[in-house]
């Protein structure tokens, strides 16, 4: 795979203070745009119809779980990397693998041991003999982590050493190692998994890994006629052949045209309301459940995606401008790995999910038909 050097640049990020400069952090880094161009609305339609061929090549292998498809899929439209959480069984690989081959893109798996190192993960130089000339140089051997959807498997099972290896690829696309920066090629995913119920001699992700991760998805076990149909189809011969109808060039245009999606000022002030409502306050401003039960809330980061998602979200439905409904439909997934919560609510038996329902309960929708 071919790949491009570049030099160090860095950035920062300032808290937002007010509901004011938090929408316009949330508008600066969504772009929103219009869709006014016919081959915009071509586009438009493109992605809407791709989505359904997605579906279909998935449905080749991947019975249910149709929630969990339709994140990760809102996931490869903003162009973000997404987490998911299910016990053993659940075909959680083999699903992040198929949509790597419906989408003809190249996969790397990592299994996530506690003897891993960064280097296993982002390549290193080696020493190379030049068979000509009989001369030694450093050569750069690239790991997993070039390749177009990357598969995290089991990611709390390494120390947080090894962990941070994927902070700079998920966040900017790069890797550096001995002081050289190499650009991913694009597009460019991780999809990482955990197993929620075998916690011993694993490593709970950082905090600022977790706040990378688009959505936190819930994988569940399946209905009983569906896990029927799994049982039938995976006993039997499996010889599936994919159509690839949508190529990784696709995905690029369709996060471009993402981010030209509009979004009402009222939209954007109740996703940035959403998330600044999950941070307790010391003058007693927030919820008495918030300052009860959440240690910390959630970053701007939060409200970025929730605006990036619901502008794909609204793509796929065939809509142009976001709706309270796509932001609110979207509130688990985004919201529930940034929400902390504290002994009280762990005590107590409160979940994020719970948390996560009383803030759609106590901040309404403006009434403005949207």
């Amino acid at each position: 795979m071919a790949f491009k050097e570049e030099q160090e640049v860095t950035a920062t990020e300032a808290p937002a203070e007010t509901v004011d400069e938090a929408v316009e952090a949330v508008d600066d880094a969504s772009t929103a745009g219009v869709l006014e161009s016919p081959d915009d609305i071509d586009l438009a339609d493109r992605m809407k119809a791709g989505r359904q061929q997605i579906i279909t090549e998935v449905r080749k292998l991947i019975i249910g779980q149709t929630e969990v498809i339709e994140q990760m899929l809102l996931s490869l439209f903003v162009g973000g990397n997404s987490l998911l959480l299910g016990v053993p069984g659940l075909a959680k690989t083999m699903l992040i693998h198929t949509i790597a081959e419906v989408l003809d893109l190249k996969f790397a798996r990592i299994q996530f041991t506690p003897d891993v190192m960064p280097s296993d993960i982002t390549g290193t130089d080696i020493i190379q003999e030049n068979a000509d000339t009989g001369r030694r140089s450093m050569v750069f051997a690239p790991g997993p982590i070039f390749a177009n959807i990357v598969l995290a498997d089991e990611i709390n099972r390494t120390p947080p050493k090894t962990q941070s290896a994927l902070l700079e690829a998920m966040q900017e696309h790069r890797v550096t190692v001995q002081g050289t920066t190499y650009v991913l090629e694009e597009p460019f995913y991780v999809f990482a998994t955990q197993n929620p119920i075998e916690l011993e001699g694993t490593y709970p992700l950082p905090e600022a890994q977790l706040d990378r991760f688009m959505f936190k998805i819930i994988m569940d076990h399946l209905a009983e006629d569906e896990e029927m149909e799994v049982v039938r189809t995976t006993t039997g011969i499996q010889a599936p052949k994919f159509k690839h109808t949508i190529t990784g060039k696709d995905l690029i245009a369709f996060q471009k045209l993402v981010r030209q999606v509009p979004v009402p000022d009222a939209a954007m002030r109740y996703a940035v309301s959403l998330v600044r409502m999950t941070r307790p306050s010391e003058n007693g401003k927030s919820p008495e459940f918030v300052n009860k039960w959440i240690a910390f809330g959630a970053s701007v980061r939060a409200a970025q995606y929730l605006i990036l998602g619901a502008k794909a979200r609204a793509l796929t439905k065939g809509r142009y401008n976001v709706s309270f409904e796509d932001i609110r439909a979207l509130a688990h997934p985004v919201l529930r790995h940034r929400i902390l919560t504290n002994f009280h609510a762990e005590s107590e038996g409160v979940t994020t999910g719970q948390l996560v329902d009383q803030l759609l309960e106590a901040v309404p929708t403006p009434k403005s038909g949207l």
